[in-house]
């Protein structure tokens, strides 16, 4: 691994309740680098907060604090909002699960890349539609001319993760977090995005976190695995030896996925150790 990207120490994320304080995260720590770091984790595991936390896109009443977030160096903990705003989507960008969310129903595709290109970088009007159509056609998305003119609900699933992907893109940033960017697509149309997104990331040199339920898929994607249970991390695992995890919680993972090859009446029961939340 080359020299950190990312860094996080004991970051943490709590909600208030009328029963006391929710700890989403709990004293998360880890680094990055020019590679794949793949997330996994139950629902309700801290996924999609440890994404939406680095982003700083948790709202009140959230409270989020950490003794070191850095992007590059640079402190993230510290950094005004305004000058956030102007990292958030140059420097660092998010795909989140389902692009009928996260597209503007009422801007074409073309309207919302060349928005994205137009906050992040400079140039004219012309220089951006060209890079809406370039970073279009770099997602593998045939006659992206004709796509740019489309709104949200003309494409289909697929084509809209392709988008979303583009618009996220665009500005070419070091950092990726991509939030079960797959879910939602059959299992050949998973294939070919991932294929897209791998050759990019590949090209652009960029980090990525790739927050997924899929196991095989990112043990196959990835270049480490973080294991996430009730907002820690309780394993690090490279990727290719997932299969030599030792903590109870990723071999309880493991043994409950499916086996076409194995059968058996039902899958295992994870067994939970209440010592775990405090490992």
């Amino acid at each position: 691994m080359t020299s950190s990207t990312l860094t996080v120490e004991n970051l943490n994320v709590v909600y208030p309740s009328d029963h006391g304080k929710v700890a989403a995260l709990r004293d998360v720590s880890f680094s990055l680098g020019r590679e794949r770091l793949g997330v996994v984790g139950e629902s309700g595991s801290g996924k999609s907060t440890l994404g939406r936390a680095i982003m700083r896109l948790l709202q009140p009443p959230a409270r989020m604090s950490a003794e070191r977030m850095e992007l590059q160096g640079r402190d993230l903990l510290t950094l005004p909002d305004r000058e956030f705003d102007r990292l958030r989507g140059k420097r660092m960008s998010m795909i989140f699960q389902d692009p009928k969310y996260s597209l503007n129903p009422m801007m074409t595709v073309g309207s919302q890349i060349i928005e994205a290109y137009q906050a992040h970088l400079r140039g004219g009007r012309a220089q951006a539609y060209r890079a809406a159509v370039d970073i279009l056609a770099s997602v593998k998305i045939h006659d992206p001319e004709a796509v740019m003119r489309l709104y949200p609900h003309q494409v289909s699933g697929g084509m809209g993760q392709r988008v979303m992907i583009a618009m996220m893109l665009v500005s070419a940033p070091d950092l990726l977090i991509a939030d079960e960017p797959t879910s939602a697509l059959d299992v050949t149309v998973q294939r070919s995005l991932l294929t897209v997104l791998d050759e990019l990331i590949s090209e652009r040199g960029m980090s990525l976190i790739l927050i997924s339920h899929n196991i095989p898929l990112v043990a196959t994607f990835c270049d480490r695995i973080l294991v996430m249970y009730a907002g820690r991390i309780v394993e690090t695992c490279v990727a290719s030896r997932l299969s030599e995890a030792k903590h109870p919680y990723t071999l309880g993972l493991i043994a409950a996925l499916p086996n076409l090859q194995l059968r058996r009446d039902r899958l295992p029961q994870l067994q939970r150790d209440p010592a775990w939340l405090a490992s």
